[in-house]
């Protein structure tokens, strides 16, 4: 089967077309919100792309509670998204360093950021492209061909 045939048409699909939420396989974005999904996570995440290593660092940077921050911590380096390494023995002291899954979560924060600030206002991390210097903005290109996506250029791919 082509990849055209198999996508399936955005403008002819119904909502009675689709199975329901019950029939449906877990979904890649689904089973990624179980990993990341929590806020606290996500801000964790965030804080070791702009160089948090260490549970203290953490914990002044979000104002986050102790006792959730070492829960989160640990979810995170369960999914690997995070890996724990001493750097102290007396006491044992750790810190925490993105995977390559974690670094892999960088378009989807930067795409947050982008989002956050053009509809909420609210004020951006300033994340900066270190080869050029420009500031990081999100976009997503087609692997393929190069061009732009967005929300309109998508649709479901049809697995029958």
């Amino acid at each position: 089967m082509s990849d055209s045939s198999r996508v399936a048409s955005a403008t002819t699909a119904t909502p009675n077309d689709s199975p329901s939420l019950s029939e449906r396989p877990s979904s890649a974005v689904a089973a990624s919100l179980e990993v990341i999904g929590e806020r606290w996570s996500l801000l964790i995440v965030r804080e070791a792309f702009l160089g948090a290593r260490r549970f203290e660092e953490f914990q002044a940077r979000l104002g986050i509670a102790r006792n959730m921050l070492a829960t989160r911590l640990k979810s995170l380096v369960a999914a690997k998204v995070l890996n724990k390494r001493k750097y102290q023995d007396r006491p044992a002291r750790y810190e925490y360093r993105l995977t390559q899954r974690g670094a892999d979560l960088a378009p989807m924060l930067l795409a947050l950021d982008t989002w956050g600030a053009k509809y909420l206002g609210a004020s951006t991390t300033g994340f900066i492209h270190v080869p050029c210097g420009s500031v990081a903005g999100s976009s997503t290109v087609c692997a393929q061909c190069g061009q732009p996506i967005s929300a309109f250029d998508m649709a479901l791919i049809d697995e029958t």
